[in-house]
């Protein structure tokens, strides 16, 4: 980004390329945690929900995408060593050891509401004082408000399954 460009920017550039950093750790874990579970993940409706997780691991890889773009712009370094992803996030990677489709989408749906907490950070602190960035984060927060819902969606779509099964 240019001098002027920084200039504008009525706030501390360096804790918002830390946020963003972190913000970039957990966008790579939420892409793996879905990809990966898309592959493993077993039990009712599992042809129709991977799919589904595909899309979303490939939205958390356009949000790295977007996040690692801006902390160029600000003049900062994305984390170089994907080592450093467990250091800096600050939503658990939760390993998918057991690969049955509820536990598999609670999982992704923990990883959503943390993604929802940190973009809410990152636009309150950006609110007024950094327009491009406070837009992203926005439109990243609508896309893991989308991702939550749809998530939620299913997960109740099971449950229904199971209690017309019951009766």
């Amino acid at each position: 980004m240019g001098k002027q460009g920084i200039e504008i920017l009525d706030l501390d550039v360096n804790q918002l390329i830390q946020y963003l950093n972190e913000a970039l750790a957990e966008e790579w874990l939420a892409f793996y945690q879905y990809w990966v579970g898309a592959r493993l993940i077993e039990g009712p409706m599992r042809s129709e929900i991977e799919p589904e997780l595909i899309e979303h691991a490939n939205e958390e890889y356009e949000h790295a995408i977007m996040v690692a773009d801006r902390i160029v712009q600000l003049g900062g370094t994305p984390l170089l060593n994907p080592n450093l992803w467990k250091e800096y996030s600050k939503c658990d990677y939760e390993e998918p050891n057991d690969p049955y489709v509820e536990v598999i989408l609670q999982q992704n749906i923990d990883g959503e509401r943390c993604a929802i907490r940190r973009y809410q950070q990152i636009a309150e602190f950006t609110r007024g004082k950094d327009f491009v960035t406070h837009r992203m984060a926005i439109k990243i927060m609508e896309d893991e408000l989308e991702h939550e819902q749809d998530l939620e969606d299913w997960l109740n779509d099971i449950q229904i399954m199971k209690e017309k099964l019951r009766h």
